[in-house]
């Protein structure tokens, strides 16, 4: 398990600029190591506010778009093309305006999709989807270079609320329904599946996330606070701006 480090941004725009440039330079050095990329995305404003930034930098075209993979962290279980859905929020700020392999581009399915108003049958099917991209031998999950997740005020991330039943799911994709936050019904990866990507990275931006920052970065306990239980193998970033960072100890901070 990796150690968390911390980089303090001014603000939330230099914050989103920030984010957009590491990834950029994350899936260039994995495609210059395996020939190839995977990023799993999150939703919220300063997700967006990502995307949104990694369109307007030059150095995004030097990314071979064709060779990288698409996954999502959690969906609302919605129809297709709801604006609530991160997969249709993060094709209008980025990905339909990339040149992608839509065959690597891999959205949860919707509630009128593939496996219908269903959404424990829609986990699964989206378990074999990640299942189908993983080695032949290796685990069930693919490799995964970078993971992003927004944070909530209440600590949770992707859609694992504090002291949700699926917080203590230990099957890589679930339902989770009744939801604190609307709609209740939702699909997510689980914390065990979050903590096998190579890197995961929390973007938090304001003072209401302040609380839940310093309570996740000095040891609170996952089930009480899911954004403390996630980690990547190799590397656990978070990246706050100064307002969201207003209670994270001296000694963690990296200001920029």
């Amino acid at each position: 398990m990796s150690e968390a480090s911390v980089a303090v941004h001014a603000d939330p725009d230099l914050l989103a600029e920030a984010v957009a440039a590491r990834l950029i330079v994350r899936l260039l050095d994995a495609q210059a190591d395996r020939g190839q990329a995977s990023v799993v995305l999150t939703g919220g404003r300063i997700a967006i506010a990502v995307y949104q930034a990694v369109r307007r930098l030059p150095a995004a075209d030097a990314v071979d778009w064709s060779r990288v993979d698409v996954w999502w962290g959690d969906e609302r279980f919605l129809p297709a093309g709801d604006p609530e859905r991160n997969e249709t929020q993060a094709r209008a700020a980025l990905l339909d305006h990339l040149p992608l392999d839509p065959r690597r581009v891999h959205p949860m399915p919707s509630s009128d999709g593939v496996a219908g108003n269903d959404p424990e049958r829609a986990a699964a099917w989206y378990a074999e989807a990640l299942a189908t991209a993983a080695r032949p031998g290796t685990a069930l999950l693919p490799h995964l270079d970078v993971l992003l997740l927004g944070l909530g005020e209440d600590g949770h991330v992707a859609s694992v609320f504090p002291e949700h039943p699926v917080g203590y799911e230990t099957r890589p994709v679930s339902a989770v329904r009744g939801s604190p936050k609307p709609p209740p019904v939702r699909l997510t990866l689980t914390l065990p599946a979050i903590n096998t990507a190579e890197e995961v990275w929390l973007v938090a931006a304001g003072a209401a996330k302040a609380q839940a920052v310093g309570m996740a970065l000095a040891g609170a306990g996952p089930f009480q606070l899911p954004a403390a239980g996630v980690h990547g193998v190799s590397r656990t970033l978070w990246l706050l701006d100064r307002a969201a960072a207003a209670e994270v100890k001296p000694r963690l901070r990296s200001l920029r």
